[in-house]
């Protein structure tokens, strides 16, 4: 069995309600639903939460709700792997046996379909036990600078502040949208990222972190953008 599961608490803090909050005309979970059940990878796309309210419309785009997530996977510190792990486990011991899972993200508005589908075939052809998301840093990471607490400016790597930017390595991160896995890789918390896990690369235009008002008024600009490109 092939599983989609979108973790989606309820208590976002610096954007109140984020998760159904309305994107474009749609709930934000909204999107990612969609792009799961287009991209017929899965043989059931649920949705993990401890919000009734979340829940419901989870169920009004189409997805399934099977369980209420648990209090202690749901404050401010869980991380990604076990809220999927216990979806994974919920599943084997209740429906049937999961024997790949897919994170989406519920924030991941510029999801494509055809992402999740390249994504399934590079961990089937790697034989790795994840494929997930990553698009490059806008800029080298070797020039970053910090602020100090007096306000002045230090770099990250002084020693490359003569070495041209074409010949830096190029630097990639996290897109924030899928994780494919083996749900033996889940359900042992084997982490993301390390040499077990291959990339799925993203142009860096279609990838936005949305965690401020800010970046949803871009995030939404950005969108009406690409689909307008695309002819929808």
């Amino acid at each position: 069995m092939k599983v989609a599961i979108i973790p989606a608490r309820g208590g976002s803090k610096r954007i109140p309600r984020k998760n159904i909050k309305s994107f474009c005309g749609k709930p934000m979970i909204a999107w990612s639903i969609q792009a799961a059940q287009v991209s017929d990878c899965f043989d059931q796309v649920i949705v993990s939460t401890d919000d009734d309210e979340i829940a419901e419309v989870a169920r009004a785009c189409g997805a399934d709700v099977p369980f209420k997530r648990p209090a202690e996977l749901s404050d401010d510190y869980t991380g990604t792997i076990p809220v999927v792990a216990h979806a994974i486990d919920w599943m084997s011991t209740n429906i049937t046996p999961v024997e790949h899972a897919c994170c989406l993200y519920a924030t991941a508005p510029f999801l494509q379909a055809e992402d999740l589908r390249r994504g399934f075939d590079v961990l089937e052809q790697s034989g790795a036990d994840y494929a997930f998301s990553v698009t490059s840093y806008a800029s080298p990471i070797q020039r970053a600078i910090r602020i100090t607490a007096d306000q002045r400016v230090e770099m990250f790597n002084p020693e490359r502040f003569n070495t041209r930017s074409q010949d830096l390595e190029e630097a990639f991160h996290d897109a924030g949208q899928f994780y494919w896995g083996r749900a033996t890789a889940w359900l042992a918390a084997k982490p993301l990222f390390s040499h077990d896990a291959v990339p799925v690369l993203l142009p860096s235009h279609r990838v936005q972190d949305i965690d401020t008002e800010e970046d949803w008024v871009r995030a939404e600009l950005m969108f009406k953008v690409i689909n307008q490109s695309r002819g929808k």
